[in-house]
Parts: C-alpha cells; structure tokens; sequence
C-alpha cells in the first residue's frame, strides 16, 4: 500500500520517498514508493505528471492500493528519492475539480440533482445531472457556486473511520468499500472523492456555466473553472472584440448588431433567388425549340439555378439538354433528357467530354475536362 499524500494534502508540490520495487515493463520500468504526492488518476480526473529521482514520469497506475510510477529507466531498490509534481498541469485540475464538487453540491442542495456523470477535459467538464434544469436554475447554480468560491471556505480532506462514515452524510456517484476519502466544503459539499483538492475555495477563482442541453431525462452541463474559465473567457473576448471592430459595434450589443445584420442577409438572399428566379424565366423563354439537343453555358450559375434551368429547357427539346458551368478544363454539368436513357448514355458521354458523373436515367451530372468547342462539337451530333 501506497501513502498517498495527495488525500491529505493536495498542494505537496515536492516530497521525499522510499523505493519498494522497481520492476521492468514494456521498455519501460514500473516504481513503487513508500509514499507519493504524484496523483495517478480517478474520480474523473486525468493521471499527475511529474519528476522522480530527475526522471519524468511518463505514466501512472493504480492497483489495489499501490500507486505506479512509470519511467524510462530503473531505480535502485531501497533508496530515498526526491518526487516532483508537474504544478502546471495539477492546479488547473485541482481549480477544475474543486469546482465541480461546488457546482454538483449546489445542484443537489437546491434542486435534490444527482451527479450521475462526470468527466474533465483540459478545457472544460462535462457534468450529467439526474434532474432536468431550466436555464434560471442553472443561473441559479451557477451564481451560488461563485458566492461559494469567493468566500473563501477551506477544502477539508477526510479520512474517516468505518464507524464515523456510518453516520456521515455525504454524495457519491457508486457503492464504496474500503477506506473512503471524504472531500468536505462547508456550506457547499460533503463527497466521496479520491482526486487532490486546493485548500481554499477562493482559489477556484470562477465557475462558470458554458453551456446546457437536456440528457437521457436529465441536464447536461459544461463547465469550466479557475484557469480554463478564464482562457475561455480571453478567447471569448477576443472573438467578440473582432466582431465588435468588423460590425462597429459596442462590444456588449454585438449580439444585436449580429442580428440586423442577419436579417438583412435574409432579404437580401431572398431579393438574389427573385432575381435568379426572373433571370431563369427570361434565360427559358428565350431557348429555342427544337427536335434535337441543346447545349447551354453559363460561366457563373450556381448548380442549383442550372438544375432548375435544364429541367425548364427538357421540356423544349427533343433530346437531350446538357448545362455547364464554369470554364474550360473545369465545368460542372447537368444533363437531363426526358427521351434519351442517361444512365446507359453516361459512359459514353463523360468519355466524349473527359468527364466524371453520373445519375439517373432522367439527368445525370458531374464534372468534366473538355473545352467548350469540343463540348458543343459533341452534343451537336
């Protein structure tokens, strides 16, 4: 058995240790110590980094209570080492963490919501909750985590007895046996958790609701705290202020300025398909009628509008009615025949027009390679 100094103290930075083994595994060589403060993971949280003995620890386990340093070199059985936890990587974590149990203590407190999933991610947490929130409860919650954060509470770590824990009211996500370590936040949770804490909740800094959506008969919530709240927030900012300079928009009414602008992009894009619409009208009345093909080239029409176009012109030849837009050596074509089999036709076609299409035996459509005097030479057959 491991002494995890983590359950105690989640703020050991560095520690001194005994080497109890040291074995090779898969090029690689697992340690285990008296005691260590490098955390290998659970509850949701990603394995510690760290050094040991001045290697990096490149992996961590854990197996029936003993804690597995993974390095790229051996130890020497029985020596005391020094252990170093990778800080950047572990107070975020820790911020993340700590703000969780705040957040899911608060939903249960004030809704009865279970934590029923949880998962951390570098950038946010994903919290599944049993009960469905409205949009105010969650502003609610949210709220009330920060007044929690910002006055400053300890975060106290337990190590109850067997007897004591009898008589501890306190959440947790699955059936426990064994030792159970209690993470206790007054006013705002009491939880069986394994992962490091901070001492204090003012160190969380911020919690902060990202975004919500209903799951499996419940909510889900992501979540982001301390550092990963605030790197999102510095981006959020950043994009705003680019929106706000491109808009000419006070940066708390880009919203509404995105809006009008979107609203005229509607009617704008609606007076674009009237026009196209006239365009097409007068383009089909002037296509002449004819027994056999017709062959149209229209540089920039979109393929929705010379789709409507063939579909028009079938209907005044006897043939078949090819489309094609864009330039030489790069048209996209649409061909429709209401006389001629396009399937059984398309090889034929795409060989004549070095092109790639196909569909049904109504119209197909592609891309081909040709020139437009090759193109014309062909369906004038």
């Amino acid at each position: 058995m491991t002494e995890k100094l983590y359950y105690v103290d989640g703020e050991i930075r560095t520690f001194t240790a005994r080497v109890l083994s040291c074995e090779e595994c898969k090029g690689a060589w697992e340690v285990v110590l008296d005691r260590t403060a490098v955390f290998p993971g659970g509850g949701g949280q990603e394995a510690d980094s760290g050094i040991l003995a001045g290697q990096r620890i490149i992996g961590m386990r854990e197996a029936d209570e003993t804690v597995f340093h993974i390095v790229p070199a051996p130890i020497e059985l029985g020596s005391e080492v020094s252990g170093e936890v990778d800080w950047a990587l572990r107070f975020p974590r820790m911020q993340g963490h700590s703000g969780e149990h705040i957040f899911s203590g608060t939903v249960h407190r004030l809704f009865g919501g279970e934590n029923v999933g949880f998962h951390m991610g570098e950038q946010y947490m994903t919290l599944d909750f049993s009960v469905e929130l409205s949009a105010e409860d969650i502003a609610e919650c949210e709220l009330e985590a920060n007044r929690l954060v910002w006055s400053d509470e300890p975060i106290n770590s337990l190590l109850p007895s067997p007897e004591q824990l009898e008589h501890m009211e306190y959440r947790s996500k699955k059936e426990l046996t064994g030792r159970v370590r209690i993470v206790e936040i007054p006013g705002a949770d009491t939880c069986a958790c394994c992962a490091p804490h901070l001492h204090r909740t003012g160190e969380i800094g911020l919690v902060k609701v990202l975004d919500s959506m209903r799951h499996r008969g419940g909510t889900r919530i992501i979540l982001a705290c301390g550092d990963a709240a605030y790197r999102d927030y510095a981006l959020l900012h950043k994009v705003n202020a680019h929106i706000s300079s491109s808009l000419s928009a006070p940066r708390l009414e880009t919203d509404e300025y995105v809006a009008r602008v979107m609203r005229e992009s509607e009617a704008k894009h609606a007076e674009i398909t009237r026009l196209k619409r006239e365009i097409l009208a007068l383009k089909t009345d002037a296509l002449p009628v004819t027994e056999g093909n017709l062959c149209l080239f229209e540089p920039d029409m979109d393929t929705v509008t010379l789709r409507e176009l063939v579909n028009a012109a079938v209907e005044r030849c006897g043939g078949i009615c090819a489309a094609f837009t864009g330039a030489d050596g790069d048209y996209k074509y649409i061909i429709g025949s209401k006389s001629v089999d396009l399937r059984a036709a398309a090889r034929d076609i795409n060989t004549a027009i070095s092109g790639r299409g196909g569909g049904s035996s109504a119209m197909i459509q592609g891309t081909c390679k040709a020139s437009r005097a090759d193109i014309e030479r062909y369906f004038s057959k």
